[in-house]
């Protein structure tokens, strides 16, 4: 309750000298002064002045003397001291006479007294009468009662009522900073889209997404700013942790760390965890640890996770362990996924299903997409799917992405379109392969290009070829390539496909190594033959062959054209068996035109059934 020490009375102008709220001490004066000073008013109020009797009885109340006040304010009172009355109804309030200290405050406030509005407004709430509450905080605040004001926001925002916010703008604007940190998380919730504002355990705000409302929400956004800041710099631990949280997606890292870290101090275990995460971000785990373990102490979940996490990429298991039960102690049920997964990487199968069905039943749709792919994973599709399902349906990007995986494999591919459509909307690059894939299959040349697009963009190197090829498939048609064709400009489909070779892609390398080839250089074109021969590929394995022979060099040449004729190559073999042939090994020419005609196809598997009889008849001759 507020403690009045100002000078007004009932009877006179209303003057003051302290409007309400608890008065600090002036560093400059001592005890001696204020005991000279109380002295002062003690004799001033023996000999009958009104005044001193109020004041030295605010003075006693603020000390805890209420024996000692409560004579001189019931003095005061009587004398039409309205500051006194207010006083008085502090004081019999703080000795559990609440309605006798209501009708002090009702004769202060109908005299004018915003802090004693303010306290008989609380009075009325507190036994549930709101519209008394309303009325008296409503006295109070249309006169500049910051406490007045914010109270009444508080009881207006608990029923719903739109007009909280003009009074919590009212005492954030005097200083309030419960008030200010309230106006920026109602600000906040403007300005994020619908169910994404949070509650007060999130630090995320965001922008609104409906047509036309991002101009009012980027205002809200950043007035909300505004108020965090200033109720951070009042020492607020939960507006400076927002405050943070702004700073640091805006990339502000270095002020977003020091508002983290004075939330830290102030004993705000989420803004440790956060500094934790950013100290981390920069390299230093070791500060990391620290913060974490402090928030973890302090019972945050996500710290514990963290630090089961660090101590999972050190090795020790155990520690590990320890701090993921702690997070799921918390309440956390990360903890419980993390559990199965450091479960599942130690082969303790049985274990981690226990914790991915303990987190998936508490709704973590990740811990459900792990479980159906660990029960997939032991032949039980049947169990698998509604887990599947579940985690889907919860928004799991790779759930859906494996159930279109799990009805493909039953041959029900519109039903695994659907759910790789899905996935790849929420920008899954394997399923947008897929869709891709698909509609290439139906003849949907644009649907298939903007999907493998979006793969290629993603990382898929399959991606990057398939857009390359129907890309190349769209030029005009052009001379087979020669060594020493003049150099044509790059088009994108080559830089697709030097893309997907760079990734590894076999076929993407004997692509680039072909179009090397083209434009005349040599060095390039072996260079990506031979990274796809060694990687497996029988046509970087023949091309490379041709190239080698072209130069010279037929002994390596041969040397690859076996391992393609070996990978199941009929040209491979046929050229072989023309090498055989050439150096008089005839049985072996003949083995090797066999081979070719084994192969196939039917052009190379008629030249080599020709060259296979001629051999025969030069070995019977």
């Amino acid at each position: 309750m507020d403690v009045m020490g100002d000078k007004a009375t009932l009877l006179e102008t209303g003057r003051f000298v302290q409007p309400s709220g608890r008065v600090e001490p002036s560093p400059d004066r001592d005890e001696t002064g204020d005991a000279a000073e109380e002295a002062q008013h003690l004799i001033a109020a023996e000999a009958g002045d009104v005044e001193a009797m109020s004041v030295l009885g605010a003075m006693l109340l603020r000390r805890g003397d209420l024996d000692g006040a409560e004579p001189h304010l019931r003095a005061a009172t009587a004398a039409g001291d309205r500051a006194a009355a207010n006083n008085l109804g502090v004081l019999l309030h703080q000795r559990g006479y609440a309605d006798e200290a209501a009708g002090w405050w009702r004769i202060a406030a109908v005299a004018g007294s915003a802090p004693a509005a303010h306290a008989l407004g609380r009075h009325h709430r507190e036994r549930g009468d709101e519209p008394a509450a309303e009325y008296w905080l409503r006295q109070a605040a249309e006169q500049d009662h910051a406490l007045g004001a914010y109270a009444l926001a508080d009881l207006l925002e608990h029923r719903g009522d739109a007009g909280a916010e003009r009074w919590l703008r009212a005492a954030a604007e005097r200083g309030h900073r419960e008030a200010a940190y309230r106006l920026a998380r109602a600000l906040d919730r403007k300005a994020a889209p619908e169910g994404e504002a949070g509650s007060d355990n999130g630090v995320m705000t965001g922008v609104s997404g409906e047509p036309g409302g991002s101009e009012v929400s980027g205002v809200c956004a950043e007035e909300a700013e505004q108020w965090y800041r200033q109720a951070a710099a009042r020492g607020h631990r939960r507006a400076a942790l927002h405050l943070g949280a702004i700073l640091e997606r805006r990339g502000d890292l270095k002020e977003a760390g020091r508002w983290y870290l004075t939330s830290a101090k102030d004993g705000e275990a989420r803004a440790a965890c956060a500094l934790g995460f950013l100290l981390r971000d920069a390299g230093d785990t070791e500060s990391a640890a620290v913060w974490w373990l402090r928030a973890a102490q302090d019972g945050d979940g996500n710290a514990a996770n963290a630090l089961g996490a660090l101590h999972a990429e050190r090795g020790e298991p155990q520690t590990a362990e320890r701090w993921y039960r702690a997070a799921m102690d918390a309440g956390d049920v990360n903890g419980a996924y993390n559990l199965g997964l450091l479960c599942a990487e130690q082969g303790r199968v049985p274990q981690a299903e226990q914790w991915y069905r303990r987190a998936a039943y508490a709704g973590h749709r990740e811990a459900a997409n792990a479980l159906a792919v660990l029960l997939l994973q032991g032949s039980d599709q049947t169990g698998a799917e509604p887990w599947f399902s579940k985690a889907a349906e919860a928004g799991s990007v790779d759930a859906a992405f494996n159930l279109g995986i799990l009805y493909a494999g039953r041959g029900e591919d519109v039903t695994a379109l659907r759910w790789y459509e899905r996935a790849a909307a929420a920008g899954h690059t394997e399923a947008a392969l897929q869709v891709g894939i698909a509609r290439l299959r139906d003849g949907e040349e644009q649907e298939a290009e903007r999907h493998l697009r979006c793969a290629a963009g993603g990382g898929s190197a399959e991606g990057a070829y398939r857009l390359a090829a129907l890309l190349d498939a769209r030029r005009p048609p052009v001379s087979a390539h020669e060594l020493g064709e003049p150099v044509r400009e790059r088009s994108e489909c080559e830089e697709w496909y030097e893309r997907a070779a760079s990734q590894g892609h076999r076929r993407a390398q004997v692509r680039v190594g072909m179009l090397a080839a083209a434009r005349g250089d040599v060095v390039e074109a072996a260079r990506w033959y031979r990274s796809a021969a060694e990687a497996g590929s029988r046509n970087g394995a023949f091309n490379l062959g041709l190239l080698l022979a072209r130069e010279g060099s037929e002994p390596e040449a041969a040397v690859w054209w076996t391992r393609a004729a070996d990978a199941g190559h009929g040209r491979a073999a046929l050229r072989l068996a023309l090498v055989y042939a050439r150096r008089g090994e005839l049985a072996e020419g003949q083995r090797w035109a066999d081979r070719a005609v084994s192969l196939g196809p039917a052009e190379v598997a008629e030249r080599a059934a020709r060259l296979r009889d001629a051999l025969r008849e030069e070995l019977s001759a």
